[in-house]
């Protein structure tokens, strides 16, 4: 800050500071003033109105009410006027809108010890302000209430019995009978002191208008004093710095006081004998800098002509290069360049006698994580897969990797989609390579954050031997895929070595998934239901479908053998719809034969979740007649987690026809919980996995409480699904998670049987007889089921 700066800015700090203290001493001033001429206002209005002692010894409604209306309208700032009687009791009051419950000072606190004549005036913190006042309280330290309290005085001894108005009328006509007064009530008048600061503000803004304008008039002055005395001392420091930097070259004229004059010239004979110098030396490296450049010209334009041409033509052959052998997505070789190194790979294992390995990696329910998702998510989550898989396969594993950047990869590939494979060379026996399949499962199976979510994923891994398994580069490949597919089969997150049996294996799923195409179109599809029951009325709340496929030669498949067969082939949207027709119509079938069910739950794929599920939702609805709050639809996590507004947008839509929204197997899947405030969903169900581990110890419990409580502060309706057992049933009872799905009441059965199920009182007596059992057994630790109760 140069010293004009310094001096202009002290000398506006301190008429600020001055016009500050002068706003503030008229604002207090005029406050004061104001709060006094209040004062004595009231006081003048007593001793001028005559009638007051009238109104306080009679004290009719209407008079009270007058009179405390004058003193009200003496000043906004009267926020409560009071009359009270000689004893403190409260005869009447009349207060300002704002005020609000504000409570009333004890009347020996106002009066203290003064005389019974004597004005009383107590200042208390605290109370009610007006709307839009309340920042000017703040920054007047609060809200302070002053009480004044006026004696009433009446000529007429009040005591007396039998007082008429002629009495006082003539104690007021005859002076000279009045031998004495008397106190006959007070006047009790309560002052704001925010509304009075308020009042004064007219004055304080004219205050600081004028201390503005003084201010700024100093502010002028000061500037440009301060200007004329240091403008030269500028000048000087702006030429010393030119100096310095060689940029000035001729003479000051600077005019000032002596010792000004006598540092230009000094600066003077320094400028000119720079001047000669610099002239000189410019001579000089003109002249080099004419032929440097020439020369440097020259050889640059050379240079970058070849390095162009070298630039393109190198771009280009990589370009072509990369884009017919690479994956453009992960840079990974693809399929070609992946089968041209294994032909060449199994070519050399030949001649020396050596083993090759080859794993196929395939990561589970990709599909569905895609959907879900989004195709963007799809491809970091591929991107990221890729760089574990990459680091997973260690030098020693791959003898064959170059040290070349474009072929240090060659051992890890992909195929396309979500499948990997990875070329073990020179491995001794499959063992060795289990175990490197083995480490790239563990380094897949952790955790990844795409866009802030936590996802976890697996791989199923295949793998084959050269030449125990195959002895080409087709077959080997074909190998593993087949051991793959297997692990798939197995349940997934798996590790499968190949082995001839299993091409067997693969013409049974063929068939299998011959057979499905025609399940539907065939009607060898049926439903199944298992009754949702009230475990402390034997109510009957709900019932489950649950899809079976009769086969005609192998009878009833399991679900888990053959939906993910049909997630796989795109039959799932098929079954769906079959199921949800036929679940509706079941419902409003038993209904017309007299049969009380409220609800059907139909399970819904992610897969089946598309653009066009709410439509089909609709039309089944309208053919079949059942009430839209009669359906449930059970959503997976996997379908929730999902941040598409598609998605939000579906099941909004599915809410507005009325339909009932559930959650399926909660917490087995996903760990983020924001969708259970997001969507507008009407149930949770609480997985039977969960079920199963209240025999496992305390923290399953509390895991268990924890589910229940939340989903009970969110205002979700539970039921729990697989309970077996009467010591669960209790557990969930104690919880007051009273709706139970499970084999304890019923195994999912076909509509034929759940009519009898829906007999009144079935599941009422059921439970008088579980009731009984359970109270006739000796202990948890005798039945095998120990875990601590709620």
């Amino acid at each position: 800050m140069s010293i004009a700066s310094k001096i202009n800015a002290l000398i506006a700090l301190l008429a600020v500071l001055a016009g500050l203290m002068l706003t503030l001493f008229v604002g207090q001033r005029d406050y004061s003033y104001q709060r006094d001429a209040l004062f004595l206002a009231a006081t003048s209005l007593v001793g001028s109105q005559p009638h007051l002692q009238l109104t306080a010894y009679y004290r009719e409604p209407a008079d009270v009410q007058n009179t405390l209306d004058e003193f009200l309208n003496l000043s906004p700032a009267v926020k409560r006027v009071i009359l009270y009687d000689t004893d403190g009791g409260v005869v009447g009051e009349q207060r300002q809108p704002w005020v609000q419950n504000d409570q009333l000072p004890r009347f020996s606190q106002l009066r203290k010890s003064l005389s019974p004549l004597d004005r009383g005036i107590v200042t208390l913190a605290g109370g009610s302000v007006p709307d839009g006042l309340e920042l000017l309280s703040t920054l007047s330290f609060g809200e302070q209430t002053t009480s004044v309290t006026l004696p009433i005085v009446s000529v007429v001894d009040p005591t007396k019995k039998n007082l008429g108005r002629e009495d006082f009328a003539a104690a007021l006509v005859y002076p000279e009978l009045v031998s004495s007064v008397y106190v006959t009530a007070y006047i009790g008048v309560d002052i704001s002191s925010t509304v009075l600061w308020s009042l004064t503000l007219p004055t304080v803004a004219l205050s600081a208008g004028i201390g503005l304008a003084v201010v700024f008039l100093f502010w002028l002055l000061t500037r440009i004093i301060t200007r004329r005395i240091t403008a030269p001392l500028g000048m000087l420091a702006s030429v010393a710095d030119d100096i310095a930097s060689g940029k000035q070259s001729e003479p000051l004229r600077i005019r000032g006081s002596g010792e000004i004059r006598d540092i230009a010239e000094v600066l003077n004979g320094i400028i000119t004998g720079l001047h000669t110098y610099t002239q000189q030396m410019d001579t000089d490296r003109k002249m080099l800098s004419m032929k440097v450049e020439e020369r440097t010209a020259q050889l640059s334009r050379r240079k970058e002509e070849l390095d162009s041409a070298e630039l393109k033509v190198t771009e280009t052959r990589g370009k072509l290069r990369h884009a017919a052998y690479f994956d453009n997505l992960t840079s990974l070789p693809n399929r070609k360049l992946f089968t041209e190194q294994l032909t060449l790979l199994l070519r050399l294992a030949r001649r020396g006698n050596q083993n090759v390995g080859l794993l196929h990696v395939d990561i589970d329910n990709f599909k569905r994580i895609n959907e879900s998702l989004g195709s963007t998510a799809g491809d970091s989550l591929l991107r990221e897969i890729s760089k574990r898989l990459a680091a997973g396969v260690r030098d020693s594993d791959v003898l064959h990797r170059r040290s070349d950047e474009e072929n240090s990869l060659m051992d890890l590939s992909r195929l396309g989609g979500d499948e990997f494979t990875v070329v073990l060379n020179q491995v001794e026996n499959i063992h060795m390579a289990k175990r490197v399949a083995e480490r790239l499962s563990s380094s897949v199976a952790k955790p990844y954050f795409v866009d802030h979510q936590e996802i976890i994923v697996t791989s199923s891994i295949g793998i084959a031997l050269a030449p125990d398994h195959a002895e080409t580069a087709e077959t080997l490949l074909r190998a593993a895929d087949t051991a793959m597919v297997t692990a798939k089969k197995r349940g997934r997150n798996r590790i499968v070595i190949y082995d001839n049996t299993m091409e067997s294996a693969n013409r049974e799923r063929l068939q299998l998934e011959n057979d499905l195409r025609r399940a539907v179109e065939l009607d060898q599809l049926l439903l199944h239901y298992q009754p949702q029951v009230n475990a402390r009325t034997g109510e009957v709340t709900g019932a489950e479908s649950l899809v079976r496929w009769n086969h005609p030669d192998q009878g009833l498949i399991p679900p888990f053998k053959w939906i993910p067969i049909a997630e796989e082939l795109g039959l799932i949207e098929d079954v769906g719809e079959w199921v949800l027709r036929k679940a509706c119509a079941d419902l409003v079938e038993l209904r017309e034969t007299g049969h009380t069910l409220p609800k059907v739950s139909v399970n819904v794929s992610a897969l089946q979740f598309n653009g066009e599920f709410v439509g089909t939702v609709q039309s089944v609805l309208q053919e079949s007649g059942l009430p839209p709050q009669s359906l449930e639809i059970e959503l997976t996590e996997g379908i929730m987690v999902s941040n598409q507004e598609s998605i939000v947008s579906m099941v909004q839509n599915l809410k507005d026809l009325g339909v009932r929204l559930s959650i399926d197997d909660f917490g087995t899947g996903y760990s983020s919980l924001s969708y259970l405030t997001r969507f507008p969903l009407d149930e949770l169900k609480i997985d039977r996995s969960f079920v199963l581990g209240l025999a496992k110890g305390k923290q399953n419990v509390e895991l268990v409480r924890a589910i229940i409580a939340m989903a009970k502060s969110l205002g979700l309706e539970l039921v729990v699904e697989g309970v077996e057992r009467m010591e669960e049933l209790e557990f969930f009872r104690d919880q007051d998670a009273d709706i139970i799905q499970g084999f304890l009441f019923s195994q999912p059965v076909p509509v034929a049987r759940l009519r009898e199920l829906l007999a009144p009182q079935h599941f009422t007596r059921q439970l008088e007889l579980l009731n009984r059992s359970s109270s006739s057994s000796n202990s948890d630790e005798e039945a095998g089921f120990k875990f601590e109760k709620a």
